[in-house]
């Protein structure tokens, strides 16, 4: 029973914007059976407070499990200090699994296989992100002494887990996440390095591949190196190291895959080499963990510490060393998913301490993010963070405990004979607790100074930058027509009426030269013991030498890994500009010059009718075509069901027809149709109907596709079975590609590629998490 006076000292109201409550009130706080909030975020700060403080029981003191209870609450309600989301949303509950993501070891048999299937399921189901190197299964092709048969290779059984987690439901709080990670000298390094390029393949995995030094060192030397069977340790065949690395630059230029980390570079800062190599990172990079290994992560809001001119460095002294007593208790608090997680963790006691909110500190102390004076700033925070980390974990220590597998042979080099964590600081990606936060993402600039937010009925409302708001009204250039104006196209470059310093400091993503993106992160890199999330943005029409460029740059800088994002590069489409010849569609359009007015029916018309199982039952929709294999318009039927879902349909084919019949084209009516969800739901995974709505959209979506096959069916004899699968392979894809480049799933906002993920900075949606 907590005691009353207790309660009354936990009574400070968080200060949260309207934006933070709307994801608290989605994916935070509790909810009863049917779905109703129950819970304040007050009451989520003070649940996750007296819950991580139960930890100092176990060491048998009250009167610190009071004192910690007070702090930790103080800390999180007055947003200098968040912890990762699976902590939020989960300590004291039920569920009580507080940590983000795992490393799970994937050996060379078909048992070992499926247990680490087995194992990211029940990770997946407690809502962890996991990370995998493949690097020890047996080539493709390689003979299995024990059934005469060949092993199929890294490649397919990575398709296995991604279906796995494409299976998995996280009870609706984090969707599942994977990193997959091949050794550079593996055998099938150029199959995993393709494996991406198809878009409706591996929708679930991240993949970078893990390059050696020796591999870099001859790639820029122009030498071949050695490809090695990892089950005898022959060389199997010699590649040339620079056409590989020009590959990889080249397909990542393309799509974001893969990416790199530097294993020999992350095994050099391995603080417990005696219990293995690491092998593999979470699912976003900047956490390098051995198997079974999990991270407990949490993040300081950098922006809070700003004073005057200067940073508060006695406040963020104490919230370095509370966080890291808060990260810590939270691996004794921690639900492990599976025993060897929990046996792993508990003996290295690794935590990772990270930060948010660099820009806003930059801003207020106006820096500009692409500056030298930036990088300093950098260095000095966040060396200021390590110091007083390992500080804290070695006086608790004294109080606790070494962590089990301490090494008194690599600490005194640090100055340290005591250490309670083998790690201390990694900077994590913060997409969704920035946003209660109320800051900006990681160590990242800014992605946009203003941006519509989609609110109720399909209104927007505009949403700017605190800082840069309350900077306007200072300097008497703030109005509602010039935030509607920058929010329009994000950044400040072309906003005649902001001044010219202005636009110096509050500089976004794709105005910063890539190369000081990685100088950021290496400069973050220097004094942090795991890794760095962050994206290096190029623009659109970056050249694949410019990739290049960084990927060296990252590596000569001391990075553990880099991930870099082409703007659109993932767009299922290309948009050609210039003169063209007419489509048939075009020449409607044009005829009809913008008036709705639609074409007069035919007497004959041809189609298809596809059966779509939704939450009411089975959906008939037929979808004709005109003779230029142009859609012409829809009827749907709702079998036996009937009634309100008839009726509904029933409009929708209506208003869809007279669109296709006016010139409209196919493509925006999918798009304003996909995604419509109720709460009856058929199915699940990519494959999941929403509603009625979403499936006469995906029913149209498959029939355009068969459609434009008509002439591959009478070349090859194609089955109308095998041509709808691959349809819905199609339909598939393209929805990933949806989310992954154009508007959010859930609530239509921009979606952005952060941090090694696409986030919506609108409602907190996370691809990754």
């Amino acid at each position: 029973m907590i005691k009353t006076d207790l309660l009354e000292k936990l009574n400070k109201e968080p200060k949260l914007s309207a934006n933070a409550v709307t994801v608290l009130k989605k994916r935070y706080l509790k909810k009863d059976e049917d779905g109703n909030v129950v819970e304040t975020p007050q009451g989520m700060f003070q649940r996750v407070a007296l819950n991580i403080a139960n930890a100092e029981l176990k060491y048998g003191s009250e009167s610190k499990y009071e004192e910690y209870a007070v702090k930790f609450y103080d800390m999180m309600v007055d947003l200098k200090f968040l912890p990762n989301s699976p902590t939020l949303m989960n300590a004291g509950k039920e569920l009580q699994q507080l940590s983000a993501c795992f490393v799970l070891p994937v050996e060379d048999s078909l048992e070992k296989i499926f247990e680490a299937v087995k194992h990211t399921a029940l990770i997946h189901k407690s809502g962890g992100g996991t990370g995998f190197s493949f690097s020890r299964l047996r080539p493709k092709d390689d003979v299995v002494k024990t059934t005469k048969g060949v092993s199929s290779g890294p490649v397919s059984f990575m398709s296995v887990f991604d279906s796995a987690t494409e299976t998995i439901k996280q009870g609706g709080t984090r969707r599942g996440a994977n990193m997959g990670i091949l050794r550079v000298d593996h055998p099938d390094i150029m199959e995993f390095i393709y494996a991406k390029q198809d878009k409706s393949k591996l929708t679930n995995f991240n993949l970078s591949v893990a390059i050696t030094e020796e591999f870099m060192e001859k790639a820029l030397k122009n030498e071949e190196y050695e490809l090695k069977n990892p089950k005898t340790g022959k060389t199997v065949k010699k590649l040339n190291a620079k056409d590989v690395f020009d590959q990889m630059v080249k397909l990542a230029w393309e799509g974001g895959d893969p990416g790199i980390i530097f294993i020999d570079r992350i095994n050099k800062f391995n603080p417990t080499p005696k219990e293995g190599e690491m092998e593999s990172t979470n699912p976003c990079g900047e956490q390098p963990l051995l198997p079974y290994e999990s991270c407990n992560l949490g993040s300081i809001n950098l922006g809070r510490f700003v004073k005057g001119n200067d940073i508060d460095w006695d406040d963020l002294r104490y919230v370095v060393q509370t966080g890291v007593r808060f990260l810590d208790d939270v691996i004794d608090m921690n639900s492990y998913p599976i025993k060897e997680i929990e046996q792993m963790t508990k003996k290295n006691r690794k935590i990772g301490l990270g930060v948010m909110g660099f820009a806003d500190m930059l801003a207020m102390l106006d820096i500009p993010y692409n500056s030298e004076e930036a990088i300093e700033m950098a260095e000095k925070v966040m060396k200021f963070i390590q110091e007083e980390g390992r500080i804290a974990s070695s006086e608790l220590a004294k109080e606790r405990g070494n962590f089990p597998n301490f090494d008194d042979s690599i600490y005194p080099g640090m100055g340290f004979s005591n250490m309670r964590n083998a790690t201390v600081t990694t900077i994590a990606p913060t997409g969704t607790i920035s946003i209660i936060g109320g800051c900006s993402s990681g160590v990242e600039p800014y992605f946009a100074i203003a941006f519509y937010r989609n609110v109720m009925d399909n209104n927007k409302l505009v949403e700017v930058n605190p800082i840069f708001k309350e900077r306007a009204k200072k300097e008497g250039f703030f109005s509602k027509e010039l935030m509607d104006k920058i929010a329009e196209q994000g950044t400040l470059h072309d906003i005649e009426e902001v001044p010219s310093h202005i636009k110096k400091v509050f500089v976004t993503a794709h105005e910063i030269s890539p190369i000081w993106h990685v100088r950021m992160q290496a400069a973050f890199q220097k004094y942090t013991d795991n890794a760095v999330s962050k994206t290096v943005n190029f623009p659109n029409d970056a050249t694949v030498d410019d990739v290049r460029e960084v990927y060296v740059l990252a590596y000569k800088q001391g990075c553990k890994g880099i991930t870099i994002y082409r703007d659109g590069s993932r767009d299922a489409q290309v948009i050609n500009l210039g003169t063209k010849e007419k489509s048939p569609k075009e020449e409607i359009a044009q005829e009809y010059h913008g008036v709705f007015r639609p074409r007069p029916r035919p007497k004959v018309l041809f189609g298809k009718t596809l059966e779509m199982m939704t939450g009411c039952g089975k959906l008939y929709v037929t979808i004709n075509f005109d003779e230029n294999n142009e859609p012409f318009e829809v009827f749907t039927s709702m079998g036996k069901a009937g009634g309100c879902a008839q009726s509904q349909c029933e409009a929708i084919g209506r208003l869809i027809s007279l669109v296709f019949r006016s010139g409209g084209d196919y493509d925006i009516v999918v798009k304003q149709l996909k995604g419509i969800s109720c709460h009856m739901r058929y199915g699940f995974g990519q494959n999941q109907i929403l509603s009625c709505a979403d499936a006469v959209g995906k029913a149209i979506e498959k029939a355009i596709m068969m459609g434009s096959e008509f002439k591959v069916i009478n070349q090859e004899k194609l089955t109308v079975d095998k041509l709808l699968a691959e349809a819905e392979k199609k339909v598939a894809s393209t929805t990933e590609q949806q989310i992954r480049n154009g508007a959010c799933p859930e609530c239509g906002g921009p979606i952005q590629y952060v941090e090694g993920c696409d986030v919506c900075h609108s409602c907190g949606y996370s691809h990754c998490s």
